[in-house]
């Protein structure tokens, strides 16, 4: 495994022991960067109407489309390490 891997999982695991909770923007970037960082491109169809956190959630990581995944990885790592520096 790699080390951008390996740090990107470390960062996964270190966002969720955050004192606290990031705002709502913070939390939609932080789950785009690991979709795309994991997934690639968003895939599926998008959320219904009334599905508001679905939508956001998809319509973030829709806005990722074309970016590597191991650049979305490198931008969670650093966006992690600002929340938790």
């Amino acid at each position: 495994m790699s080390d951008l891997q390996t740090e990107f999982e470390q960062a996964a695991v270190d966002v969720k022991k955050l004192p606290e909770r990031p705002d709502d923007q913070t939390m939609l970037k932080l789950y785009a960067l690991y979709k795309q960082g994991s997934e690639g491109d968003v895939n599926g169809p998008k959320p219904g109407f009334f599905d508001f956190v679905g939508t956001a959630k998809y319509e973030a990581w829709s806005k990722l489309a074309g970016t590597a995944p191991e650049e979305a990885r490198k931008k969670y790592i650093a966006l992690v390490n600002k929340l938790t520096g």
